[in-house]
């Protein structure tokens, strides 16, 4: 009520002076364009002026509702789009888990300009092409996976590694990955992508360089770690035996020096490994230098027993043949019962000519294990001893182990 009364008085006010204004004679407006001349009252003059001005108003206001309908037009354009985009994206990666890559790809790449994550579209549309065989497609919408995403160099280099190993194109998925390295060092998948690259190219010397950092990260488990630094040494020596045998048909004088020099550059806890140092020995037996083998065997077993290693030691020829003999007697003080050792022995028995002692010690190795290998050592110095009815038993008996005979009834002799 108090409102109204104050919206009267106001008018009121306004009302008396006009009307005042008005009964005032102010003059007139006097206007010149070119030959017009427009005279008109003051009052009349600025009541247009105020027309004038209020129109102008209205028409800026028309036109800025309409720029803002247009650009709410745009916007439920765009909004539609990228709901389209969406549905399409879904199909799109539905039919790829379908296997059905073409439809798959036509969907991701048509619907990758209005999706929100147009990084997905195109690597899952590289994804389905390589499926089905179109390569050179791959490689395009990689390219534009990396174009579309800032930031996206290291996913797109993953995918394309991945890729191009399940392609079996090891050079290039090789190239993509040190490439990847440079970018991200220590990056676990990337040094796991590299390791079964190396792995298929059987790059042993450059694997053996990875092993630090793959132990490092965490990469394998500890079992696998140990597995592939096995396989990893072994090649290594293995490709160092195999040049010194290339070596040695060129030249019959060639020495050892590519395995030797191996063996000095392995890490010193490799070195102290059982399994490295059998392969180690091997070879050199292999080679020739089966009195350098013995040697390192000897020194290893001192203070490191190895039932596979003392087997070795048995089947090797030292520089001196009697000692060795002596020395390994000296360790069955400490071992009486240990079947290898027993027939480690006997071999060395019979290098120096033993014969009696070695079939003692090849027939209680028997009785402590009934091994195929032992029960032939045993079978070969008795038919060479002239017992051949022993022999001959013997390699019966071997040979119902090895075939896991049952027991069933035969006829007397």
């Amino acid at each position: 009520m108090i409102r109204l009364l104050l919206i009267l008085l106001i008018a009121l006010l306004v009302g008396t002076g006009l009307s005042l204004g008005l009964a005032y004679d102010l003059g007139y407006i006097r206007v010149s364009l070119g030959n017009y001349l427009i005279e008109t009252n003051f009052w009349v003059g600025l009541g247009l002026i105020v027309v004038l001005v209020m129109l102008s108003l209205f028409l800026i206001g028309l036109l800025k509702r309409f720029r803002q309908g247009t650009g709410l037009m745009a916007t439920w354009v765009s909004r539609g789009n990228e709901r389209r985009a969406r549905r399409r994206t879904t199909k799109g990666l539905l039919a790829l888990a379908e296997g059905n890559w073409p439809r798959a790809r036509k969907l991701l790449v048509s619907s990758a300009n209005h999706a929100d994550t147009p990084l997905i579209n195109y690597l899952a549309a590289a994804q389905a092409s390589f499926e089905s065989g179109d390569h050179d497609s791959v490689d395009q919408l990689l390219r534009q996976a990396f174009e579309s995403t800032p930031g996206s160099s290291l996913a797109v280099g993953l995918t394309q590694a991945q890729l191009q190993l399940a392609g079996n194109r090891l050079e290039q998925a090789l190239a993509t990955l040190l490439r990847l390295r440079k970018e991200a060092p220590h990056h676990p998948f990337v040094l796991k992508l590299l390791k079964n690259t190396y792995l298929r190219l059987e790059d042993w010397r450059e694997l053996s360089k990875l092993l630090p950092d793959l132990r490092k990260r965490s990469v394998l488990t500890e079992k696998e770690l140990d597995d592939l630094e096995r396989q990893v040494w072994h090649n290594l020596l293995e490709q160092a035996a195999a040049d010194c045998e290339r070596r040695r048909k060129e030249d019959p004088e060639a020495t050892l020096e590519p395995l030797t020099r191996l063996w000095d550059e392995l890490p010193r806890f490799v070195r102290r490994e059982e399994y490295t140092i059998r392969d180690y020995a091997g070879l050199l037996a292999r080679l020739g230098d089966e009195g350098q083998a013995e040697t390192l065997l000897r020194k290893v077993l001192r203070n490191h027993w190895s039932d596979e290693l003392i087997n070795l030691y048995g089947r090797l020829e030292g520089h001196q043949p009697d000692e060795q003999l002596i020395i390994a007697e000296q360790w069955l003080k400490d071992r009486p019962n240990n079947p290898e050792l027993l027939l480690a022995l006997g071999r060395l028995s019979l290098r120096n000519e033993l014969w009696g002692k070695a079939r003692e010690y090849f027939e209680t190795s028997l009785r402590l294990k009934r091994s195929r290998e032992t029960l032939a050592e045993l079978s070969r110095l008795s038919a060479h001893m002239g017992h051949e009815e022993a022999s001959i038993k013997l390699l019966m008996q071997g040979l119902e182990t090895d075939n896991g005979l049952p027991e069933l009834p035969m006829p007397r002799a």
